[in-house]
Order: C-alpha cells, then structure tokens, then sequence
C-alpha cells in the first residue's frame, strides 16, 4: 500500500481523490492545515504528492521548493490554470508533472501509478548499500554494521566513520588531523576524546576476534594493519 498526500483546498475535489484512490487499495491523506504542510509531510511520509497551486497563505510554487528541500518524493501538480508558464514553474520548482482541471479520474491515477513505477518499483534504480571492505572485513556504512566471516556487530556513528577512514586508506598512516575532520569537522576536540574513540574501536575489532591491527604511529596519527586474512572467508 502507497501513501499519496493531497494538498487541495477544495474539500470537493479532496474527497472525491481521496475516495477513488483508496478505492484502488492504497491511503489517501488530505491536508486540513495549509500552514503545517512541510510537518503534515514529514509526519505521514507520502509517496506521491498531488499538489495545486491556489492555497490559502502560500502559493503551490512555494510549497513544492519546500518539499523538495528534503524529499525526492514526485510531486504532480494539479491545476485549474492551464497556462505554459504556470506549467513551467511547477516544473522548475521541482515537479514531476502536471494535470489540469478539470481531470478524469483515470488519468490522474495513471499519473500517479508511472512515478509509483518509476520510482519505487520496476523502473526504479536499483539502490546500492555503501560499504567499504578489506580482506572480508566489511563495514556497512548506512546500517552501522561490522561483519567478519559469520560475525557481526553494531557500531556507533563515529565507530563507523572512524573505521571507514582507516579502512579506506589502509595500510597507509591516516593523520591525526584528517581523522578529527572526519569526526567533528572543525570542532575543537581534545586529544584524550580521540584516544577515547580509538579505543572503542579497538574494542569493537576484538568483538570480531581482531587484535593488534589498529596501530598507534606517536605524534602522526594510526594506521590499520590486514592482520585477519586468515579469519576471513575463502
């Protein structure tokens, strides 16, 4: 089942949207408060937005820049105005398409179906999870994972940027300031919250059975040694 924000201040045209959408399965949801639109979107998290352009306070063209500040979700416009500009701007504002009134039902649910297609089902570009690994040691950068072999763990956020510089750049010494930057980017941090976190990483390596790879260069910085070969599936 699909969600599809309807954000028409027309409560006729909202319910009879609303009614022939759920009618083909899938949840419907019409915006009552035009000044919280950005929260109703954030709260319900739609899949398609159906958007006109005459609201109450702030125009169509504006709330479509503000969706698209946060959200790739396809957003159709549908309008009583039927001028090329009008369509323009919907379109340059962010837009997928653009529907006039008045509209028969099929087409506006044909509309929504091709960007339900295109991008969350067959047509749609297939997500790749970002990773980083070495010698079967991966970290899985999104679900905050480390895994060896039929081992797994959970990491923090910072264990997790922590572990892909050094893995990235392995077996080459990573500087202690390029490790800070990653970490906390031009906040200032003191040396004993760096060593904090080094340590926790050599911990989580232990956890998968690895000792002695994080190694400490004095006064330059840390360097992880591929000393799990052998622990590492064939």
């Amino acid at each position: 089942m699909y969600t599809i924000m309807i954000i028409e201040d027309d409560p006729k045209i909202a319910g009879l949207l609303q009614s022939h959408i759920e009618r083909y399965g899938d949840r419907a949801v019409a915006v009552e408060d035009f000044e919280q639109v950005v929260q109703k979107f954030e709260q319900i998290k739609p899949h398609v937005v159906l958007l006109d352009i005459n609201l109450p306070s702030y125009d169509g063209f504006y709330w479509c820049r503000q969706i698209r500040s946060i959200s790739t979700c396809p957003i159709i416009f549908i309008s009583a105005r039927s001028g090329k500009m009008d369509q323009v701007m919907a379109l340059e504002n962010g837009a997928d398409d653009y529907i006039t009134k008045p509209f028969e039902h099929e087409i506006v649910m044909a509309k929504i179906r091709s960007q339900l297609r295109r991008v969350y089902g067959d047509y749609a570009a297939r997500h790749e999870e970002r990773k980083v690994e070495l010698d079967g040691l991966t970290v899985y950068l999104e679900r905050l994972e480390m895994e060896l072999g039929d081992r797994k763990i959970q990491l923090t956020k910072k264990e997790t940027i922590l572990l892909e510089t050094l893995l990235r750049r392995s077996p080459k010494l990573v500087s202690r300031e390029t490790i800070l930057e990653k970490l906390w980017d031009d906040s200032f941090v003191d040396d004993n919250t760096l060593s904090v976190n080094v340590t926790r990483v050599r911990k989580r390596l232990t956890e998968l059975g690895i000792t002695d790879a994080l190694e400490t260069v004095r006064g330059s910085g840390y360097r992880l040694n591929s000393n799990w070969k052998a622990s590492s599936p064939s």
